[in-house]
Parts: structure tokens; C-alpha cells; sequence
């Protein structure tokens, strides 16, 4: 006889589960117990459950692995919710384990009540989360434990991956069970694409007729393992290679193929690219409104599109209409597409390849008047300067705004290297537990966190995480006196009355450096562009966590970018994505179209 909770500590070893991010309590106590216990399974402790569930995402997608986080009952996971969300609209594998009341205290056991709450502490998690989950499951039987765990985990990395939730009661944790009258889960058969193969092959013959074909590198070809795949396609056909916002990291910028980062904040050159191309192959991206822009109707209007997802909702959205749906996994499509590419490839691009990596070198996102700038370091020659600098081993997290931003537009990516921030769910205190996560996940290297004053300021017990593990993390805050992406909105749109924005309208922020010299942190502060090499050098090569305080211009904007233009009459009038702020003179926009 085992207790279940070491049943389910053990089971996770055997699915190749190593690590758990885990917050203890008293509805999970034996859960904690058997974790701690456990041969083979470490547990890592961060002071806030969204911040292990954040962690746990930033672990998978640097090791490729399952992300595992225990929480106990009630404020346990719903403070994990922020997590959640974020891995189920970026397709991340995880799976939470979460305590919960003995059953006999769960409204589970007399729905006919009506109650809101009848255990202490109590609250239906399982119904909570199941619109952002694969799967939600109560278990009330100890019988049906390692079915339900083995299909949370199959769920969670399969398919379109994304986050699975198990709910164990306080007494199904603690009760004796026999492992040999345990049913398993059926296996499911391998799941079968119709018409493959006719589509392939219609790819084929669609790149054939094109003149002007380009790819768009999405984040299912990393989900799907594909990335060796897709490198193998790229150099086949030749073509130019466009990045997006959640996968930008696929395409290195020495690749002969990168042709520049599209979207409402992608590359003036990239769009230009997108916008003449007559054909695009979308291999794993599902095209969010922030790469097609809500003038979704341009979206490479001038191209036939063929969009491979394995989700087949993604084909079906109102908004970029497939010309080519093809509903697989992105690696089966690529793998077969490979397999009939002539050994000649489909055609000679080289003109147009040229043509695209020529816009992309025309226009550069850190322009000239960055590097000369008197007070305070321009974020854009900041995160160009700082990712030049680093070797392609050292993963880069970011938060939301200025910080994912500029590095999608100004970072510069090395082969193999990982470079992210959540797309989907973009919270506030994602950087510095996605950080933590990925610096394990990396086997403790050193690790870059870029971080918004703003953000830091969200999940900033965090620090004291990275002192007493003393994690090699190092923290870059992006200064820049408040909600920078709130003011420029207010600015635009409410003649600048500012509310809720930076300090002269509500929100304080505390001294940095001296914050991280209170938590034991290596600290330095960037005030200049003329500092900014020798200081980024410095905190990389300081030993453990360091946090470095680099002071950005208050009034700095985000450009190239998607924008309105406001006509002498006062209307406004939408860009297609080509057309990006600042407006180029109408000449010489007109000489970046193709006939």
C-alpha cells in the first residue's frame, strides 16, 4: 500500500517530471510532504503563487519540459489564475496540482445545497479554471488517481499543449492505496490528418506559381519540436523568413533568410516584406490581432495564404481568411513537405530575397539620435547594445511593454538562442518569475530579465527568491517612471490629463539600486549611453543575482508602429501595415511597393 500523494510525487518522475514549483499550505499537506520527500523530484519555493505559476512557464520553455506547480486550497490557486491564463492562450505545458478541503467539506458533496462555501477555505477551483484549462478534474475517487493524472499530463503536451488542473482532496491525498488495482488511461489513437499529403503537395505547387513567397515563423514550430525542421525548410526553398512577436526567436538575425519582425510593432522592412509578398506560408502562428492589426482585411493582402495550425478554431476565426487551411501538426506538414522538395528547390528568389533584406537594412529600429542622447539611455540602444553583447546561451525574459517591445524590434537574436515574454495573456510581474523559471530550466546559467519599473513592482518579493537561491539572474529594470504605454495612450487620446500613470498621478516607485542592495543583490545604476557598455558588462560578469537600474528619457516613443493618421480635417484614417508611424514622405513610401 502507498499514500496517494507519494503515488502522484512518484508518478510524476515516471511522466519525466524533475522539478515543482510549489508554495506550501495546510490543504496541501500531504502533497508537500510527498514532494519533499520524493527521489528524483526537487521542489523550488517562490513567495506568491502566481510567481510559481509564471516560474513554472518560464521553466518549459527553456528545458522543453512539463511545467509542474502544487498550490494549496482556496487563495492557493486562484492566485495562480494570472499563470494560468498565460499558458493556456500561449499553448504552454502545465500542469497544477492544487489541495484541497477533505471532501465531505466540498460543495462537490451536496450540490443540491446551493452552498458558496462549506469547507474552510474552500472554493471550486476545478470550475474556476476549466474555461482556461484542457482539462479540470475533482478527484474524488483514490482509485481513478494515476488515470487522472496520466491523462492531465497526455492533455497537457499534446495536441495544441496548454495547462491542465488537478484538484486532490485533503483526505484523497492522505488515503492508502493499492498501485495494482489502479486503472490506467486508454491510450489514444494517433490522431489522423485528412488530406495531408494533397496539401503539401499544393503547397508545392503554389511556391512553384509564386514570384514573391515568404514564410512567417510562429511559436507552434517550437511547440511541435520542429525548429531543426523548419531551419532545414528555410534553406531549401530560399526564401525570405519573417519572425513574429511570439516566436521571434526562431529566426537568428545572421540567418541569410530574416527578412525583418512583423506587426502592429514589428520592422518598418519586415512589413514592407509582408505587404509585397504574393504568396505567405504561416507554419504555427495563429495570427493574433497584434500581427495582422485590426485592419485585418490588409493583412498581406497582395498574397495567396496558406496557414498550417494544429488548432483547427485557428482556421476558422473571423479574421485572416486561409486561402489554404491546412489543419496538422506543423511538423508533420514541413517534415512533408520536405520530403517531396525538388533537390533544385521551386525557383530562383534571389531577387526578392535581396530586395526584402535590403528594406529591413534601410531601415533600422535604432536610429542614430538613440546613441546621442544626453539624459538617460534610449531603450532601443539599450536592448541592442545589451543582446549584442551576449553569448547564445543566456535565455532573455522580458515583461510586458517598453521591455517586449523594443527587444522584439531592437533585439538581436543568436542561433539557438531563447528569447521570450507571454504573448497572449501580456501580465504586468511576468519578467522576473518567467526568469527565475527559465534560469532553472537552463541548468543555472546566467540568465537576462528585462523588466519594467512598473512591472518589477508586481511580483517584487521575487527578489528575495533569487538572493537566497542565489540564481545567476540578472535584472535589467527599464526605468522609466511609470506606465509608460499609459501615458503615451492618455497623451494621444485625452489631451494629456494623466491618471494612474507615474508618480504625478498616483503611482510611486522606490529607488532601485538601493532596493536591490537591500535584498543582497549586486546592484548599478545606467544613466548614459557612454556608461551603458561598461555597466551591462559588469553586472553579466558579477557572481549570483544582480539588478541594474537603467534610467530611460521620460518621453520616448515606441516607432516604428502601427498608428492612425489624423487627416487636416480632424478624421481619422487606419494604416495598413506597411505604412507605419513615423509616416514616411509619400515618395518615398511608394518606392518600397511593388508595382
Amino acid at each position: 500500500m502507498i499514500r496517494l500523494a507519494d503515488y502522484v510525487a512518484r508518478r510524476l518522475t515516471e511522466h519525466g517530471v524533475s522539478r515543482v514549483f510549489m508554495i506550501s499550505g495546510g490543504g496541501a499537506m500531504h502533497l508537500n510532504d510527498a514532494v519533499g520527500k520524493c527521489p528524483g523530484l526537487e521542489y523550488f519555493c517562490s513567495h506568491h503563487e502566481q510567481a510559481s505559476a509564471i516560474g513554472a512557464e518560464g521553466y518549459s520553455r527553456v528545458s522543453g519540459k512539463l511545467g509542474v506547480t502544487v498550490v494549496t486550497t482556496g487563495p492557493g490557486g486562484t492566485n495562480a489564475l494570472t499563470g494560468v491564463i498565460g499558458q493556456w492562450l500561449d499553448s504552454i505545458p502545465a500542469l497544477y496540482i492544487s489541495g484541497q478541503v477533505k471532501f465531505k467539506t466540498t460543495i462537490a458533496s451536496c450540490p443540491e445545497a446551493g452552498l458558496r462555501q462549506l469547507g474552510d477555505q474552500e472554493i471550486n477551483i476545478t470550475d474556476i479554471v476549466r474555461p482556461v484549462t484542457k482539462f479540470s478534474y475533482l478527484l474524488t475517487d483514490p482509485l481513478e488517481v494515476k488515470r487522472a493524472l496520466d491523462k492531465a499530463v497526455r492533455l497537457a503536451t499534446t495536441g495544441r499543449p496548454g495547462p491542465v488542473w488537478l484538484d486532490i482532496p485533503f483526505d484523497v491525498q492522505a488515503a492508502l492505496i493499492d498501485e495494482t488495482k489502479l486503472p490506467s488511461c486508454e491510450p489514444e489513437p494517433e490522431p489522423e490528418t485528412p488530406g495531408l499529403k494533397e496539401k503539401i503537395s499544393e503547397t508545392l505547387k503554389m511556391l512553384r506559381a509564386a514570384k514573391r513567397p515568404a514564410l512567417i515563423a510562429g511559436h507552434g514550430i517550437r511547440l511541435a519540436g520542429a525548429e531543426a525542421a523548419f531551419e532545414k525548410l528555410a534553406d531549401a526553398l530560399k526564401i525570405p523568413v519573417l519572425a513574429t512577436f511570439a516566436g521571434f526567436d526562431l529566426v537568428p538575425d545572421e540567418s541569410p533568410w530574416f527578412a525583418g519582425r512583423i506587426g502592429t510593432v514589428g520592422t518598418r522592412g519586415g512589413n514592407f516584406s509582408l505587404q509585397n509578398a504574393d504568396l505567405v506560408v504561416s507554419l504555427g502562428s495563429r495570427n493574433n490581432i497584434r500581427q495582422v492589426s485590426y485592419d485585418w482585411g490588409n493583412f498581406a493582402r497582395r498574397a495567396k495564404k496558406i496557414i498550417v495550425d494544429i488548432d483547427p478554431a485557428e482556421l476558422k476565426k473571423p479574421t485572416v481568411k486561409p486561402d489554404l487551411a491546412v489543419n496538422a501538426d506543423v511538423k508533420d506538414f514541413i517534415e512533408g513537405l520536405l520530403g517531396i522538395l525538388p533537390r533544385e528547390g521551386v525557383g530562383n528568389f534571389s531577387g526578392w530575397l535581396a530586395w526584402c533584406r535590403e528594406r529591413n537594412a534601410r531601415y533600422p529600429v535604432v536610429l542614430e539620435e538613440y546613441k546621442k542622447l544626453k539624459e538617460g539611455v534610449s531603450p532601443y540602444h539599450f536592448i541592442h547594445e545589451l543582446t549584442g553583447l551576449l553569448s547564445p546561451d543566456v535565455p532573455v525574459v522580458s515583461g510586458n511593454g517598453s521591455a517586449c517591445v523594443c527587444l522584439f524590434q531592437a533585439g538581436i537574436v543568436k542561433k539557438g538562442q531563447k528569447m521570450f515574454f507571454n504573448s497572449g495573456c501580456a501580465s504586468m510581474g511576468y519578467d522576473l518569475p518567467a526568469a527565475i523559471g527559465a534560469c532553472l530550466g537552463s541548468g543555472g546559467k546566467k540568465t537576462v530579465c528585462l523588466a519594467g519599473d512598473g512591472s518589477i513592482m508586481m511580483n517584487l518579493q521575487e527578489l528575495a527568491t533569487v538572493a537566497h537561491y542565489k540564481l545567476p539572474v540578472k535584472i535589467f529594470v527599464l526605468n522609466n517612471g511609470g506606465y509608460i504605454s499609459i501615458k503615451q495612450t492618455q497623451e494621444n487620446f485625452f489631451q494629456g490629463r494623466l491618471v494612474a500613470c507615474g508618480p504625478s498621478s498616483g503611482v510611486g516607485f522606490p529607488d532601485f539600486a538601493r532596493l536591490g542592495e537591500a535584498f543582497g543583490l549586486y546592484t548599478a545604476v545606467i544613466t548614459s549611453a557612454g556608461e551603458m557598455r561598461e555597466k551591462i558588462e559588469k553586472v553579466m560578469a558579477s557572481e549570483g543575482p544582480a539588478l541594474c537600474d537603467v534610467r530611460l528619457p521620460a518621453d520616448y516613443k515606441f516607432m516604428p508602429k502601427l498608428s492612425s493618421e489624423k487627416k487636416a480635417d480632424g478624421t481619422m484614417v487606419s494604416k495598413p501595415l506597411e505604412d507605419m508611424w513615423p509616416f514616411l514622405d509619400r515618395k518615398e513610401f511608394e518606392e518600397n511597393i511593388i508595382g
